[in-house]
């Protein structure tokens, strides 16, 4: 699952048959500390998100999961809306004491 902010909509006036009554969000993928990363995204609404709001969102197979019996034609959906989040100190680039951290190419020791 992917973290992101709605900022738009999208209107279609002709689309496939199965994304009939689907909501479609413009949202812009964040970091868990709310920064913006990555190319903003169109995502089908499984839960009636609003704008401004923060979601969670997934892709591929599983987008298509929340509408079933319907098979939905989509890659991206909303699939949670996010009451708060909590991140550590220690997270964010910050090691915790004592733990030893993998570099590229090498294992961890």
């Amino acid at each position: 699952m992917y973290l992101g902010r709605v900022v738009g909509c999208v209107w279609c006036a002709a689309k496939d048959r199965e994304l009939e009554g689907q909501r479609l969000l413009v949202v812009q993928p964040i970091t868990p500390e709310l920064k913006p990363t990555g190319k903003r995204i169109v995502c089908t609404d499984a839960m009636g998100a609003g704008a401004g709001e923060i979601i969670y969102w997934v892709r591929g197979r599983e987008a298509s999961l929340p509408f079933l019996p319907r098979l939905v034609p989509t890659d991206t959906t909303i699939v949670g809306i996010v009451d708060t989040i909590h991140v550590p100190e220690a997270a964010g680039g910050v090691r915790a004491p004592g733990k030893r951290h993998a570099r590229r190419g090498r294992p961890a020791a």
